[in-house]
């Protein structure tokens, strides 16, 4: 293996790292991180990339991202809920002053509007879901 290769194969994999960490911290990106992750195993090992892309956890979330179908309106629920509720708990734990409240709900609002503008993926299960509910009986 070729150092250019196992220098790829670190760097996706702090970046999966980091993008699941971001699942759960409220300043880290999630989306960022998996996209480069994905991106430096396509160039250095086809078995991680493989892996990353077919993971249970975030392969639908990345093939749906990259292929421009958005993140489905689960995604997009949870992320703002558990956005929301660290943000709130950093908030609590640190005891924090007005100027600090104001700059994490900005982050908050900033982050939320953008995950909100993200295209909205439907499932096919979703969508029949959907569907049957417009349907007049």
């Amino acid at each position: 293996m070729d150092i250019r290769k196992a220098f790829l194969i670190f760097a996706g994999t702090v970046s999966v790292g980091l993008g699941v960490l971001g699942m759960f911290l409220p300043l880290l990106p999630t989306t960022v991180f998996l996209l480069l992750g994905a991106y430096c195993y396509s160039h250095s090992s086809e078995r991680f990339h493989n892996w990353l892309m077919n993971n249970r956890w975030c392969g639908s979330y990345i093939t749906n991202y990259k292929s421009g179908r958005g993140i489905s309106l689960r995604q997009k629920f949870s992320t703002i809920v558990m956005l929301w509720a660290s943000i709130a708990f950093s908030i609590w734990m640190l005891g924090a002053g007005f100027w600090i409240t104001l700059m994490l709900a900005a982050v908050a609002i900033g982050v939320s509007v953008h995950i909100l503008w993200l295209k909205t993926y439907f499932p096919e299960s979703e969508r029949s879901q959907t569907a049957a509910v417009e349907e007049p009986s």
